[in-house]
């Protein structure tokens, strides 16, 4: 499965896993885009994010974060 900047949920649930015990409210953006493209599944275009997207992403990795 491959997963790109519109797949907030899933980007949620990969960050979650990977960092699980960082809190994703304390995340600067710059980092988090990092984070997101570093995913071994994310295979779409780092250029195409953009904040509102990383807002999202962020809003579905503090779900996950706050749900374990």
């Amino acid at each position: 499965m491959t997963i790109g900047w519109r797949d907030a949920e899933d980007i949620g649930i990969g960050l979650s896993e990977k960092y699980p015990d960082i809190d994703p409210l304390t995340v600067r953006f710059t980092d988090l885009h990092r984070y997101v493209t570093e995913l071994p599944d994310f295979k779409d275009d780092p250029k195409a994010s953009s904040e509102k997207i990383l807002e999202a992403i962020q809003m579905a990795w503090l779900d996950e974060f706050r749900n374990k």
